[in-house]
């Protein structure tokens, strides 16, 4: 999104210098895979070359849903995924004056701020109540849809794309809600979600169901080949984990955990409490262990809303034991390690709340909250925390 907004160019996101392959005696190959060999160990190329292996990877990735709707297929009808979606959208917008998008996520989001910052107006279609209910509680789906509106996006809830029109010249020219409503555009970004990205595979004998199925060591049922990634699903996941997880951190820690097993030394993935982080337009949200849409029956829950309505906390905790289970923060930046120590170790929900001085990142000169949202934590809880002073946070580590 850097890029198309002008922040950043083409060269700044490669993910390596280009000095770095040949330094590491990686050839890398710009080609499209056309089969693989699972018999021969080998795998084909459209360009005609073909390459033996003793062990394989596959980080295929993942791809835009497409629902079967009526003219997906157009010109000018996209997701938001790779170098080719990116190179096509900068070729639309020139001749782009509004845009429909479709399906209400984190790219979806992405999407809409890099158009608007070409004066493009985007109608944002979500089916659900408010934006991205169906991952978030409602508190901070109606925080984050205020925000959305904020920045002169059209967006509607509980609208559905029906079809996409033709604009004559194999185009998009418009699209029809379920509701029957005709909203002209010249663009259509598909941003309703992703799925495993396993055209390739699928026909052949290695095992595939949404993804490429694996053990926790990334196994297919094909000796020497692994998978990793958005294409990957486990066939058992790791406890309180999805058997699929496309999230940019697990690619990470997949690809880090097995090279220690293709380097000798086999090792079982183990990544830890849950976290994420994302950008909704100006506000950075981030979070930590489990914070349901619904809370479960033995949880309980304290949610903090700046007077502004651009930042929030959400605590959730067992109502039975106390133990801390997670927290979702918006626009007031916390400290990773320190929420996957107390996630790690089972620590009480008054431990987080009277360090919440020691959790908080943000940088000399923002604004801090620790003591109104004690305040009103001990006012919901009846409770007499107070807040410990901002002891250097690695003590806290330490300790």
């Amino acid at each position: 999104m850097y890029v198309y907004m002008g922040h950043m160019r083409w060269s700044d996101i490669k993910p390596y210098e280009d000095w770095f392959w040949i330094k590491n005696r990686i050839d890398l190959v710009e080609d499209w895979v056309t089969s693989i060999d699972y018999q021969k160990k080998s795998i084909n190329t459209k360009s005609g070359k073909s390459f033996s292996f003793d062990k394989l990877i596959l980080a295929l990735g993942s791809k835009p849903n497409k629902f079967g709707w009526p003219g997906q297929e157009l010109k000018a009808v996209q997701g938001l995924y790779s170098k080719q979606d990116l190179e096509s959208l900068e070729e639309i917008s020139a001749s782009t004056k509004q845009a429909v998008i479709v399906g209400g996520g984190l790219i979806g989001v992405e999407l809409a701020e890099m158009l608007l910052s070409r004066g493009i107006k985007v109608t944002f279609l979500v089916r659900e109540k408010k934006f991205w209910s169906n991952v978030l509680p409602m508190q901070e789906a109606d925080l984050i849809s205020r925000h959305i509106r904020k920045h002169h996006v059209d967006l509607r809830f509980e609208t559905e794309l029906a079809e996409i029109i033709d604009d004559g010249n194999g185009r998009a020219g418009a699209v029809i809600t379920k509701s029957g409503e005709k909203i002209p555009c010249q663009l259509v970004g598909l941003t309703a979600g992703v799925s495993p990205n396993i055209d390739l595979v699928k026909e052949s004998e290695l095992e595939t169901k949404n993804g490429i199925l694996i053990n926790t060591f990334f196994e297919t049922n094909i000796a020497d080949v692994y998978s990793i990634g958005d294409c990957a699903q486990f066939r058992e996941p790791v406890a309180g984990r999805r058997a699929l997880e496309q999230v940019w951190y697990t690619g990470r820690i997949m690809g880090e955990t097995l090279a220690q097993t293709i380097c000798g030394t086999r090792k079982q993935y183990n990544p830890g409490p849950w976290f994420n982080s994302a950008k909704f337009f100006d506000i950075e949200y981030q979070t930590y262990g489990n914070v349901n849409p619904t809370l479960s029956e033995n949880e309980i829950e304290f949610y903090w809303e700046q007077a502004g309505g651009e930042k929030c906390i959400h605590f959730v905790w067992d109502k039975n034991t106390g133990i801390f289970k997670g927290i979702n923060t918006f626009g007031i930046r916390m400290r990773h390690e320190l929420f996957d120590q107390w996630l790690r170790k089972n620590a009480l929900i008054d431990e987080v709340m009277m360090n919440l001085k020691a959790a908080n990142f943000d940088p000399e000169f923002y604004t801090h909250h620790e003591q109104e949202i004690i305040e009103a934590f001990n006012r919901a809880s009846g409770k007499n925390i107070q807040l410990k002073p901002k002891t250097w946070w690695r003590n806290l580590l330490n300790a």
